[in-house]
């Protein structure tokens, strides 16, 4: 079974939403991360409903991801605008 978030995946992720592939700090990259694991635990939890454990981890990782959303959006709303519209994360 491949790792699902192997380091290759991480450092592609890095690239594409943050300054560079080594950029793991920037808040957008660390949103980018959180909605790429997010969508892995919520694909989990549609197939074993009652694996509590990953559904407690699920809600831990959305309000890491909403803190760090409502950071950037005091600290910069340019830099909040686009990551929201690169994530489709508003209807």
């Amino acid at each position: 079974m491949a790792e699902y978030l192997a380091a290759e995946r991480k450092q592609e992720i890095f690239a594409k939403y943050g300054k560079s592939n080594t950029d793991t700090g920037s808040a957008e990259s660390q949103i980018a991360l959180f909605s790429y694991r997010i969508a892995h635990l919520t694909a989990h939890l549609q197939n074993n409903k009652k694996d509590f454990g990953t559904q407690r981890a699920l809600l831990r990782l959305v309000g890491k991801r909403r803190r760090l959303l409502d950071y950037l959006k005091a600290k910069d709303i340019e830099r909040y605008r686009e990551i929201v519209k690169a994530l489709n994360l508003r209807k």
